[in-house]
């Protein structure tokens, strides 16, 4: 067993039926096993840098076969993006991983800008819409304000995927209803480069892949009193604006504004 990734925590199974969310396995450090002929939970009985790396020696948590694991980290390249800024551009090199794909339309982000990916030269004049860093020969990019937020919406039992394209600030909440293609959504889980939450607050440019579930009927409601309304906003039945803004003196429909006591005077 050689240079296989060592995963912690690994999740392998997801229950997406019912309102609940449920981890159905856990497995700590795990990685596949040649003798089991899956992924295993592996017991770490050393580790010793070795370069860059590091290697491991593991004991498998089903059948105790002991291995050695070498992690080793992709090799570093360097790449041409050339950037475009309005009418300015440049070409800049940035190091990347050889092992990095690439898609035309994804985004970016450098120098404190977003920048989206618009071509992708293979070499000899050859673009293509997909490639891994060591088969791509130059990257030009456009700067913009615009993410796209990949999707996957679930109907009973189908599933299928969509992109939305939002401004860079728009954030979203596990937990909320969304609306999208004239259908309510709730939003169940949100992926980023670092994890997944259920109920946090994610900006747009920070999410690899938002899950999204067709509620049940009840949910779709509309609040008789101001009361309902706000348990609604506590619980994320109405979006992700609890506080109306009261500033422009806004009333609610159906709410009489509180009647002023007159001063006494005195004599």
């Amino acid at each position: 067993m050689s240079c296989m990734a060592l995963v912690i925590g690994v999740i392998m199974e997801d229950d997406w039926e019912g309102d609940d969310y449920e981890e159905e396995e856990i497995l700590e450090n795990a990685t596949h096993c040649d003798k089991c002929g899956e992924l295993t939970g592996q017991d770490i009985l050393k580790e010793r840098p070795k370069g860059d790396g590091i290697d491991y020696l593991l004991k498998c948590q089903q059948c105790a076969t002991i291995t050695t694991l070498h992690i080793r980290p992709p090799a570093l390249i360097k790449l041409p993006f050339t950037l475009t800024d309005g009418p300015e551009s440049e070409t800049i090199y940035l190091e990347v991983d050889e092992d990095e794909e690439f898609i035309v339309h994804d985004v970016f982000k450098e120098s404190e800008m977003l920048w989206e990916i618009n071509q992708i030269l293979i070499g000899e004049g050859r673009k293509a819409k997909y490639a891994t860093a060591r088969d791509v020969k130059g990257i030009n990019a456009m700067r913009t304000d615009m993410v796209r937020v990949k999707i996957t919406m679930t109907r009973g039992e189908d599933s299928e995927s969509d992109t939305l394209i939002v401004p860079q600030e728009t954030t979203y909440t596990g937990g909320n209803l969304m609306e999208h293609n004239d259908s309510t959504w709730r939003i169940r889980a949100i992926h980023t480069g670092s994890g997944r939450t259920m109920k946090g607050t994610v900006k747009a440019s920070s999410i690899k892949r938002m899950y999204l579930h067709e509620p049940p009927r009840l949910e779709h409601f509309s609040p008789k009193t101001p009361r309902e309304r706000r348990q609604a906003w506590k619980e994320g039945r109405l979006g992700d604006n609890p506080n109306p803004d009261r500033s422009t003196g806004e009333i609610k429909k159906g709410v009489q504004p509180p009647t002023k006591r007159k001063k006494r005077s005195r004599d």
